[in-house]
């Protein structure tokens, strides 16, 4: 069977996309790639994935860009000197699944004229949407939705980060026509043992 190869986007940014790249490496022994991280080199994603998973089987695979700024990539990209190159950003050859953990949204610039959503058409992968509850996410996440949709993107599902709002869950759940994949409850802290936990749950 083919590794399958998952893209996990959020519906805007800090809604929790690491913590769930981490319990779905866990869920499939799979690899994680991030292509892109902008800021935090001290303390990467992709540091942060290593320290939480705790099967032997996940490999970590170099991001294409390490960019100084907590920016937006193109403009981080821009502060460092340098432009995204689509094409310098190769997919790694494993035997495994694949987890890629995109840069912020799916309307994120990588470049002035290359967003997110548009290396997501090139490379075909389909797509787990994390999703959180704060002001303004039924809007972001029904918006993101629409994107995917409308670009004949393959959703798996939602995932839903953070303490709970039914009304919120509840009028996303009945305009998104997928599936809810898992509910991630606020942790005060999240450990090897909360993504073990977590990769139990999610339903595929």
């Amino acid at each position: 069977m083919e590794p399958k190869k998952i893209v996990v986007a959020g519906i805007g940014t800090d809604v929790g996309k690491t913590v769930i790249s981490a319990i779905l490496c866990e869920a499939l022994n799979a690899d994680y790639w991030k292509p892109v991280q902008a800021g935090d080199l001290d303390n990467t994603d992709s540091m942060k994935i290593k320290r939480l998973i705790s099967n032997s089987k996940t490999i970590i695979h170099p991001e294409s860009y390490r960019l100084k700024t907590p920016m937006s990539p193109h403009a981080a990209a821009k502060i460092d000197g340098i432009e995204i190159d689509q094409e310098k950003m190769s997919i790694p050859e494993t035997k495994n699944d694949l987890v890629i953990e995109l840069a912020g949204g799916l309307m994120v610039p990588l470049t002035k004229d290359f967003l997110n959503l548009d290396w997501i058409v090139k490379v075909g992968f389909p797509v787990v949407l994390v999703a959180n509850y704060y002001l303004g996410s039924i809007n972001h996440t029904l918006l993101s939705i629409e994107q995917l949709n409308t670009r004949n993107i393959p959703l798996i599902g939602l995932i839903f980060s953070g303490e709970k709002n039914q009304t919120s869950y509840d009028v996303i759940m009945h305009r998104a026509n997928t599936r809810c994949l898992l509910e991630l409850p606020w942790e005060e802290q999240v450990t090897s043992e909360t993504i073990s936990k977590h990769a139990r749950r999610i339903e595929f």
